[in-house]
Parts: structure tokens; sequence; C-alpha cells
């Protein structure tokens, strides 16, 4: 039985993967048929400020028929479900997700009902370039956790270096992170600029939006003050690009249900309006 499964080896999974194999862990790569050859021939290499470069052996399947203690699921949504295709049961597994929004948790607790399903975050910077080829380009990997097993998970993680934080909840974890990347993801990618020209052309935008998303959050459980995060949005370095914005700018699928659908949808189950940031959402649904 390997200890991880990573389910999207891509610029998360394939961090995560690398590192614990480093450290001593038996991972396995769940992955389409040719990424799956080419981790298989020629293993992992890794660029990072944090954990240097280095270059790993791994072992990639295209379907996981055997029981792990722990999968990581790091896609991106449009691949969430072809990836769990991949991964048709994990009896007695935790399950890690590291995505963006909210809504997948519904999705692994009916896809996993014998699962452990945990919530996770992750705040990294870290691109696949090329199969197999990872840039780890932050000096953080910082991750959240709460749920079941969620102390002897991060134990796991720490291991091999990473640093992880214990939260209380589901809520603490999901909507801290949303409340935060929903409006930098939403307004840089309408503006089709870095968040330094987005928060000046789009300002009534990027506020109204902060608001909506932090009364849900609130709504949800979380504790999200608007006024903090709009604060940490005009101290972040006026270069910086959303993953949403990049992937917008390479005419990639944009996260924007997960990201912003998730939003919408837990406003009206909560009965919490959300004009601005529907308004925002329809202007990148022809894009998405």
């Amino acid at each position: 039985m390997a200890d991880v499964a990573i389910l999207g080896p891509g610029g998360v999974g394939g961090l995560l993967g690398a590192v614990l194999t480093r450290a001593g862990h038996d991972v396995v790569y769940v992955a389409r048929p040719e990424t799956a050859a080419v981790l298989n021939a020629s293993g992992l290499s890794v660029q990072s400020v944090q954990f240097g470069d280095f270059a790993v052996l791994a072992r990639a399947v295209e379907t996981l028929d055997a029981p792990v203690g722990l999968a990581i699921v790091a896609t991106k949504a449009a691949s969430l479900d072809a990836a769990l295709d991949r991964a048709p049961a994990l009896p007695g597994a935790a399950v890690l997700p590291l995505l963006n929004g909210v809504d997948h948790m519904d999705t692994l607790r009916q896809r996993y009902p014998g699962a452990r399903v945990l919530a996770g975050a992750i705040r990294v910077e870290s691109t696949r370039v090329a199969p197999g080829r990872i840039e780890h380009t932050s000096q953080f990997s910082g991750i959240e956790l709460a749920g079941p097993g969620a102390a002897e998970v991060a134990a796991l993680l720490e291991s091999a270096g990473f640093e992880v934080t214990l939260r209380s909840g589901e809520a603490e974890v999901l909507w801290d992170k949303l409340a935060l990347l929903a409006p930098l993801a939403l307004i840089t990618t309408a503006a089709r600029a870095s968040i330094g020209t987005a928060r000046e052309s789009r300002r009534t935008d990027l506020v109204e939006v902060v608001q909506e998303v932090a009364a849900v959050a609130n709504a949800s459980g979380s504790d999200t003050d608007p006024a903090a995060v709009l604060r940490i949005l005009d101290l972040v370095p006026a270069q910086m690009k959303s993953s949403m914005l990049r992937d917008a700018e390479a005419g990639r699928p944009l996260e924007l249900d997960a990201i912003g659908g998730s939003v919408l949808h837990a406003g009206v189950r909560l009965g919490i309006p959300t004009p601005a940031t529907a308004r925002v959402v329809a202007e990148l649904r022809p894009i998405a």
C-alpha cells in the first residue's frame, strides 16, 4: 500500500509528491497516459526557491487500483471528474483536496463515502512547465487543514518540510482562502491586467466583490473582515497576476465556476445578495 497518491501531478501535486518522495514516503501518481509515461520514464525534476533543485524517481499509473493512506487531489476544476474516474475507490483513505472553491467538497464526499474527506487549502506559487518538470517560485508552501484525521495528515506533510496549520473548521479553511482569491481572480481577469492596474481601473467592482464574498463567507461560518481583505489586496505587489488571469492569457479554461460560481451558489443558498460578483462572472463567461 502506497503512503500517498497524487491525483493531478501538476504544479501543486507534482511539488507535493516530489518533496514527499525525497523525504522517504512512497508516492504514486495517478495521471493521463501521456503524463504517466513521462513520469515513469524520466521521474520528476523540481526547481524550488524553498526546497532547492532536485530530481526524484516517480511511479505513475493510469488507474489507481490499490489502497493508499492519503489521496491528494490537486487538479484544476475542469479536470476533477476525469481525475476521480482514475481513482474509482478509496476505502479508508484520507482524501485531501487542494482545489479552489468550496463546491468540490460535496463531489468528493458523494464519490468516496467510505473515505475521510478533509478540507484543505494551499498558498503556493508552483507551475508545471512540462510533464514531470515543476517550478516552485515562492519561498512558502503553506497548507491549512481541517477535518477527521487532519493532525495525522499534517504530521506527514510536516515531515517533508511543508508548513501546515490546523484550523478548527472546514469553513475557516475554504472561505478564508476564497474571500481573498475570488476578488483577486475575478477582478484581475475582468480587467485583463495585474492587480496594480486592476485595483485602480476596477476599484468599485473590487470593493463590492470583496464585501459580497466576505458576507457569504461569514454566513458560511468563517470570520472574514472585508476591510482587512481589501487592505491585503491593496498591498499585493502591483505586478502580481492571478492564476485565472494567466489561464485567460494562455487560452486555457478558467476556474470560473469553482471560484465565482462557489460564491454565487452559496449566496443563493444563504440568501446573501451578490450582484457585483454575478455581474463580473457574467462578464467573464464568454471566455471561460
